[in-house]
């Protein structure tokens, strides 16, 4: 305020200052060109698949009798647990077939069962953690009486026509041509990646202009929080000391503030729209991560401008890369997986 000494009936004199969004230049972008990996599943990807599938679905066949126990095998064991000498509520079952290395029971647990054999008696003491669900639990050390009924190797499923119905197919050559379409997929989906990075590498070499120093500051921040979280998976609060970014962090800001008006203005340019159909579609599919709570979910979404945002914003990027992609310039070449592997691999180390 200019005129602090201002009174009823006086104008008001107010000065302020505030960051305007740049004009961001028009691209040429039929000038850009691109090279799409084509790779389809042949027959040994999809046999590979198929036995991935067989070993997850594999058997246990009871071991030579006398054998012993190792990681990996199956024992089949009954169980009773004390907490100082009396048996506790959940704590006992019968023919529990447990498979050694799963890290299905209480750490130490499986361990102790290794080296057992059919018809043994084995005494495994643990303690649970701190954490424990069962607060009377938690902590507390605890004795299993385990009886070991039956000690089993794995052995793969067969693959023939049963072991497709297993997984929801008519026949073996059903379940194939299921994997052949699901790998040509995932193919599809890492060409898409490959392609996308070689386009906004091509447009961060092709544009530059003023930035709003406000904004880098902000996502240089966001970077450096997201990749210290990344390095502390176990810390999932936001108590830990101020992080500050570092140069390299303000160098990709600089890049995403960049490509991110650039693909902002180009689709307004464009007129590309996010329907209210795909808005559905995307919130059902965040709403299958929690089963049970689809509707509270829903309601949320509605009552939250910025979850909308957040999940319009995916939407509408790529539907502006694809409005790219169809002006540019783009060769196919035809790979094998490994290759396309490799291109996605060098993604993740970019």
């Amino acid at each position: 305020m200019l005129n602090e000494d201002w009174k009823e009936g006086d104008d008001v004199e107010v000065e302020m200052a505030y960051e305007a969004l740049p004009e961001v230049p028009d691209v040429d972008f039929k000038a850009v060109k691109l090279e799409r990996l084509i790779a389809k599943a042949d027959d040994a990807a999809v046999d590979e698949a198929l036995g991935n599938l067989a070993e997850s679905a594999q058997n246990f066949a009871d071991r030579r009798k006398g054998s012993k126990a190792g990681e990996g095998d199956q024992v089949v064991i009954d169980f009773v647990g004390r907490l100082d000498g009396e048996p506790f509520e959940g704590g006992s079952a019968e023919e529990f077939p447990l498979v050694l290395g799963s890290g299905s029971f209480i750490p130490g647990f499986e361990d102790q069962l290794t080296g057992v054999k059919a018809d043994e008696e084995k005494v495994v003491t643990v303690t649970f953690p701190e954490d424990y669900q069962a607060a009377h639990l938690a902590g507390k050390e605890v004795e299993f009486t385990c009886t070991v009924k039956a000690v089993k190797a794995p052995e793969p499923a067969t693959i023939d026509d049963e072991l497709a119905q297993k997984y929801g197919a008519e026949s073996l050559d059903a379940l194939k041509e299921q994997i052949r379409e699901r790998l040509n997929q995932e193919y599809a989906g890492a060409t898409r990646a490959v392609m996308k990075r070689q386009l906004l590498d091509a447009l961060d070499g092709m544009v530059d202009f003023e930035l709003p120093p406000s904004m880098v500051e902000a996502e240089a921040r966001q970077i450096a929080h997201q990749l210290w979280h990344d390095e502390h998976p176990d810390d999932h609060g936001h108590d830990h000391p101020e992080i500050e970014p570092t140069e390299e962090h303000e160098t990709l800001a600089r890049r995403r503030v960049r490509l991110g008006l650039l693909l902002a203005e180009t689709g307004q340019k464009a007129e590309v729209e996010v329907s209210d159909a795909e808005m559905t579609q995307a919130v059902m599919s965040q709403a299958r991560q929690y089963p049970g709570q689809e509707r509270e979910f829903f309601e949320f979404v509605q009552q939250n401008p910025q979850m909308r945002q957040q999940l319009r914003a995916p939407i509408f990027e790529d539907k502006v890369i694809d409005y790219i992609l169809e002006l540019a310039e783009v060769t196919d070449r035809e790979v094998g997986k490994d290759d396309l592997q490799k291109a996605i691999e060098e993604l993740d180390e970019d």
